[in-house]
């Protein structure tokens, strides 16, 4: 069943009488399938479809008290992080014609990542994805008849609003966000578990190179409003319908080589439409150019299913599956490490 916005709205005039703390963690992802490019309403031009990580992600703890209004400050430890605290409220300002139970509420959220933010990891992703989903316990406590599958969906809705790539941080598997024909119950609204893949894709690893560990210089928002007007515009989404409903099958087949073709193309391409803005912008460092001409030539040499995929930054997601770990990781530590700052790698590995 496809779920429409009116369906999110909390119907019970319930408000919370004692106070509540919520705790969730929820995963970057990395997407096959780039999402580049929105319409109002945190709505995507595009659909996608995303590993989700094991080890990469954002833990956030929420205490929620009753007050006379909705007020908030957002902590990582002993510190106060004011700098995040304007888009958290704006996250919370998009939701609350869905959540009016948090007008009475004062939140303290502590949140913390097991990776460096803002540096092309989706840490927003995770992040908002974690809020939701602890204010989606929230919203259960006080309906305690709220089934999980609905419970996931919202929190998906809810994340959305906040950061488009959130909504598929959600879900602990392959998830595919936006509109499709080739996907039944897809939603622009929210995003939807995959099911349907492949035995070798559900161990498939994923190590990180840090080529920069530094905040990127132009944000994903600033990057998808520059698809507004973009000349390649309509091509690229058009392209990227066309491969999502390619990937569908390479992931239930397990068709490897078929799989670097897709996921590699889709990474140069979303650099390309950057590269092709006005204003353009190139996130790509030098160390990430090298890094790519290595795998492309340890591929060709050992005749092995390694690849590439980069989200919006420089750093870059090597993918490979599991039975070719020790080779490629050996690879990775030996030629790649050097090329990242101070030598940083993260291997991690997708949750089937």
């Amino acid at each position: 069943m496809i779920l429409e916005e009116k369906q999110f709205i909390f119907g019970l005039s319930t408000h919370l009488k004692d106070s509540f703390t919520a705790k969730s963690e929820a995963p970057s992802n990395i997407a096959l399938v780039k999402y580049w490019g929105k319409k109002e309403n945190q709505i995507p031009a595009n659909p996608s479809i995303s590993f989700t990580l094991n080890n990469c992600k954002t833990i956030t703890n929420v205490d929620f008290i009753p007050s006379d209004e909705l007020t908030f400050e957002v902590w990582s430890g002993n510190s106060r992080l004011e700098s995040f605290e304007p888009k958290i409220k704006i996250f919370l300002n998009r939701i609350l014609p869905y959540c009016e139970y948090l007008n009475n509420l004062k939140m303290k959220i502590e949140t913390s990542n097991t990776f460096p933010h803002s540096s092309g990891i989706a840490s927003s992703a995770s992040g908002l994805s974690a809020l939701s989903l602890c204010i989606m316990q929230l919203e259960k406590s006080l309906n305690p008849e709220l089934d999980e599958s609905y419970f996931l969906t919202k929190a998906s809705f809810l994340a959305r609003l906040g950061s488009g790539s959130a909504a598929r941080s959600v879900f602990n598997t392959l998830a595919s966000w936006g509109v499709h024909k080739d996907f039944e119950f897809s939603s622009d609204l929210y995003a939807t578990p995959f099911t349907e893949a492949h035995e070798v894709f559900e161990s498939f690893q994923d190590s990180i190179l840090i080529i920069d560990e530094g905040q990127k210089k132009v944000s994903s928002t600033v990057g998808h409003n520059l698809m507004h007007g973009h000349p390649f515009a309509e091509n690229r989404f058009k392209q990227a319908h066309q491969n999502l409903g390619l990937i569908k099958n390479i992931l239930k087949s397990g068709d490897l080589n078929a799989f670097i073709e897709i996921v590699e193309s889709e990474a140069l391409t979303l650099h390309a439409m950057m590269m092709a803005s006005n204003p353009y912008f190139i996130l790509m460092k030098p160390n990430t150019l090298k890094a790519i001409e290595k795998i492309w030539e340890f591929r060709k040499a050992q005749n092995n299913h390694i690849c590439f995929t980069l989200d919006a930054g420089a750093n870059v997601h090597i993918l490979y599956p599991e039975n070719e770990k020790t080779e490629i990781q050996a690879f990775i530590n030996n030629e790649l490490a050097p090329l990242c700052e101070n030598n940083k790698v993260i291997h991690d590995f997708v949750k089937g």
